[in-house]
């Protein structure tokens, strides 16, 4: 018997990889956390499959679910929404299945940003702009932070920002950023990037929150923040396909002689 933690991805279930598919669709118990996972994902469920959105559920109710499971020898999906290994509050599940010797293995997802840089069709990591992603959170009413890992530090790097929980908490981000990134910097907050409701909103540090309010978006939204996010044309072309730049797959070419 085995737990598969399962990264359905962000919404759409066009976006779920073959793997999770094939897992989904073989395993007699699926756990899926409904308040962020449609359930169209778990739809290929085989008949018969006991499906439960776990949304409601305490961590003792969804591990009494596997415990359950392995007393009948049952493989159990536990599909979670984007990528699993962020914010998929995964660690305490498998402490608890490893003091039982419980087997599980992890697969993968497509996270959030990924989606959402895919629909504005844009990069994250522009030439001599930004190339760090700083992917985090707001507090809250969540887990607190690590006292080192605060906004005005990573916005020191002048790196491109993924806020996950930050949706209202804008005027605090606004308060912490703008003195590092100018009230001008680009923002865009992406709500239910790949759901069919999908919206995005482009603005800057100074009037992002009225956009925002003025959609009456809550919650479901991640926060992108940083000068990559501008629709500059004027930067640097990537090394990478540059003809002077030789590497081991394209050797520097040699002058033909005259």
């Amino acid at each position: 018997m085995t737990v598969y933690f399962i990264g359905a991805g962000p919404g759409d279930p066009e976006l779920l990889t073959l793997k999770a598919q094939r897992i989904i669709a073989s395993c007699p118990v699926c756990l899926f956390a409904g308040s962020l996972v449609p359930e169209a994902v778990v739809a290929g469920a085989p008949d018969g499959a006991r499906v439960l959105d776990t949304a409601p559920l305490t961590l003792d109710d969804t591990h009494a679910e596997i415990v359950a499971a392995h007393g009948k020898g049952q493989d159990v999906a536990r599909v979670h929404s984007g990528d699993p290994s962020l914010y998929g509050a995964i660690a305490e599940q498998i402490r608890r299945l490893k003091t039982e010797g419980i087997d599980y293995q992890i697969i993968p997802g497509v996270p959030a940003y990924a989606a959402a840089a895919a629909a504005l069709g844009q990069e994250l990591t522009v030439p001599e702009i930004a190339q760090s992603i700083v992917l985090t959170r707001m507090s809250m009413k969540s887990t607190a932070m690590p006292s080192g890992e605060t906004l005005e530090n990573f916005a020191r790097t002048g790196a491109t920002l993924a806020i996950h929980l930050g949706i209202r908490a804008l005027r605090e981000i606004e308060r912490q950023l703008i003195p590092h990134y100018g009230a001008d910097c680009p923002v865009i907050v992406a709500y239910r990037a790949s759901w069919p409701d999908e919206l995005y909103l482009r603005g800057t540090l100074s009037d992002i929150r009225e956009k925002v309010r003025a959609e009456k978006i809550t919650r479901t939204a991640l926060i992108l923040v940083g000068p990559a996010l501008a629709e500059v044309k004027d930067f640097r072309d990537s090394a990478l396909y540059d003809p002077a730049t030789p590497h081991v797959l394209r050797p520097r070419r040699k002058m033909a002689k005259i």
